[in-house]
């Protein structure tokens, strides 16, 4: 009789402790979801990556490149916030972008040299996403953008002043030409 009781404890012990365990999993990503969506978080929370569709994945390469009639837009320390003149520049960026049918483009975030690898990496990511779903609800196809960070690699500027910080905190829209084998499939989800 001592034996089986003995079992039945274990066996109850171990299933209060494994739905003790699942539960606080929960309740961690559950509070994060909820921090997510309240503004806080993101970006802020460390280890954070914001993650990236399918279509995004299947337009990443190198060849994109910088071209005339695409302006950068700026923003402000420690933001992803487009402003008035980065919606105005942003607005002409999309215009030619639906008059570009033939190409596919890549917004590309960047950060100034202060914070961590991973915060800039973060909110560059963020910057892009930004800029790219504005100009999906311009009307251009998810399907033809995809978003990439930096960070703080690629600096325009390396000085450390104010002057130079804002230069390097930018959302850079590049354009690369399809070809059959870059181009997204009808199987693609936008």
């Amino acid at each position: 009789m001592i034996r089986k009781n003995s079992s039945f404890f274990l066996l109850a012990a171990l299933a209060v402790a494994t739905f003790s365990a699942c539960n606080s999993a929960q309740v961690k990503k559950r509070d994060a979801d909820k921090a997510r969506a309240h503004g806080k978080g993101g970006a802020d929370e460390a280890g954070y990556v914001p993650g990236t569709d399918v279509t995004e994945a299947s337009l990443r390469g190198s060849d994109f490149v910088t071209v005339e009639g695409l302006e950068a837009v700026r923003f402000d320390y420690d933001s992803a916030n487009l402003n008035g003149d980065a919606l105005t520049t942003l607005k002409n960026n999309a215009e030619y972008i639906k008059s570009n049918k033939e190409s596919d483009f890549l917004v590309a975030g960047f950060c100034d040299e202060r914070g961590t690898i991973e915060y800039n990496l973060a909110l560059g990511q963020k910057r892009a996403k930004q800029v790219r779903e504005y100009y999906m609800r311009l009307g251009v196809s998810g399907k033809r953008l995809a978003t990439i960070s930096y960070g703080k690699e690629n600096q325009l500027c390396s000085e450390s002043s104010e002057e130079c910080w804002g230069q390097n905190r930018r959302a850079e829209t590049r354009a690369r030409a399809r070809t059959a084998s870059n181009r997204p499939t009808d199987q693609t989800p936008q």
